[in-house]
């Protein structure tokens, strides 16, 4: 199975040389440095009080993307709560290799947005199909006509009429409104992609602001807080507009006839500060837990880029310290550490003790800098696990694994899912009830949890 994946070369590598391996985790331990990241904001914010600049933030806008329809419902409410100078641009999606799974992505981001929608007190329609094109260049169109206070007042009730589908609707907005010639419109898409490009990043409904980037209402809560710090909350010390919510379990408790499956990988940092809390959600609230591991996207075909790889290590930073969930001290586990390691997850399973050693790797990874590339740091690993180092090593490199992964990996594709981590919450006939991609969709697991206990 493994032979099936090739190596993709240059930050895609899934086998670095020594050297390249430590020069790696030393550059994303840097990234991943809390410290850095206050200094360089405190940097920031010096020469904007010294220009005499006001807040400015940033915000790419890709219409055919359901987290974008989220975040626009909130655009008037941002700007009326902070005192902030909101620029909209609009964007084509993901290009090249930052968009690894494009018809994926946009099919997730339409059934994730309408489970996440009604959680954060927002609108988005039951929508399996894709939207139709000439409807989507429409709606592109009239936002593309738009100053930026129009846009901002008009950019929810354009995406409500596409995504519900009311072709009357869209037009009247467009007569009413305006709309912008297809010239303008792709020219209009074109420079707001460069924009996003100039600024490295990739993806549609995201905010910049002072050097970071934030994804939609689900990560607004942290430049709520920043911009609090700042003194820019007309409201201060009141409720953010979107807070982060509660992935803890409920009242009610499973007998086991629920099942919660994660698909973990051992490079992945949303996967290193997610796995523990999974663990102890389904513990805590009674259901099975089927742990399903796969490979690390590298090293299944799946491209990665500087700009990707940069900002998914930067944001974990943030949410691993909102979790409270130890993270940053780095070092790099891709192929053979992760190989090895996979190698001895049958037999720790057989032993009791297969959460134990993944939960043990992704803590020596990504939270104590161990080094997992030679017997020392894969030592570690194993007794930290409460496993028999001398045993392990009759098991170590064995052949086996190849075929597990690889059908976790077929499930999750059949699911809808290519990134990690992914979940999926089965009932007792082993149906799918909710499958999302993402540690920061725990707490929507917590509540599906107890809305199908509260339901018998």
């Amino acid at each position: 199975m493994a032979e099936q994946f090739k190596d993709q070369g240059g930050l895609a590598s899934m086998d670095p040389s020594p050297f390249v391996r430590w020069m790696s985790s030393r550059v994303v331990g840097r990234i991943c440095n809390s410290r850095r990241v206050q200094k360089q904001r405190q940097k920031v914010e010096r020469a904007r009080v010294k220009a005499g600049e006001g807040h400015v933030v940033e915000y790419f806008h890709q219409t055919d993307d359901g987290y974008s329809h989220l975040t626009a419902q909130i655009l008037q409410q941002l700007c009326q709560r902070y005192d902030i100078e909101l620029v909209c641009h609009l964007v084509r999606g993901p290009l090249g290799k930052n968009s690894a799974e494009p018809e994926l992505l946009l099919q997730l981001s339409r059934y994730d947005a309408f489970h996440v929608g009604p959680e954060y007190g927002l609108q988005f329609p039951e929508h399996p199909q894709p939207l139709d094109q000439s409807q989507v260049d429409l709606a592109t169109s009239v936002l593309a006509a738009q100053e930026a206070e129009g846009f901002i007042e008009c950019a929810a009730y354009v995406g409500d009429a596409l995504w519900s589908g009311d072709t009357a609707r869209l037009q009247s907005l467009a007569d009413s409104l305006g709309r912008a010639s297809d010239n303008e419109r792709e020219a209009c898409l074109d420079a707001g992609t460069a924009r996003r490009t100039e600024l490295k990043h990739y993806s549609g409904a995201m905010f910049y602001y002072s050097g970071e980037w934030y994804w939609g209402v689900d990560r607004l809560y942290h430049l709520e807080k920043r911009l609090a710090q700042l003194g820019a909350d007309r409201e201060p010390g009141g409720e953010l507009l979107v807070p982060r919510p509660d992935a803890k379990a409920g009242p009610l408790k499973d007998n086991g006839s629920l099942t919660l499956e994660i698909y973990p990988s051992l490079r992945s940092p949303y996967s290193a500060i997610v796995f523990d809390r999974a663990v102890k959600l389904a513990n805590d609230s009674g259901v099975t837990l089927s742990v399903r591991p796969v490979l690390p996207m590298v090293m299944r075909g799946v491209p990665a880029t500087r700009e990707k790889g940069l900002y998914i290590f930067s944001d974990t930073v943030r949410e691993a310290e909102e979790a409270g969930v130890p993270y940053g001290n780095f070092y790099d586990p891709i192929g053979d550490p992760v190989r090895r390691c996979y190698s001895l997850y049958p037999w720790a399973c057989e032993q009791g003790k297969g959460n134990e050693l993944l939960s043990s790797f992704l803590s020596a990874a990504f939270a104590q800098g161990i080094n997992t590339n030679n017997d020392r740091g894969l030592r570690k690993v194993v007794e930290a696990a409460g496993l028999s180092w001398s045993e392990a090593q009759e098991h170590l490199g064995q052949p086996g694994w190849e075929e597990v992964v690889e059908v976790n990996r077929l499930a999750m594709y059949d699911a809808g899912l290519w990134g990690v981590p992914s979940l999926r919450l089965l009932d007792e006939q082993g149906e799918q009830l909710l499958a999302l991609w993402g540690q920061d969709r725990l707490w929507l697991f917590a509540r599906e949890i107890q809305r199908q206990l509260e339901q018998r």
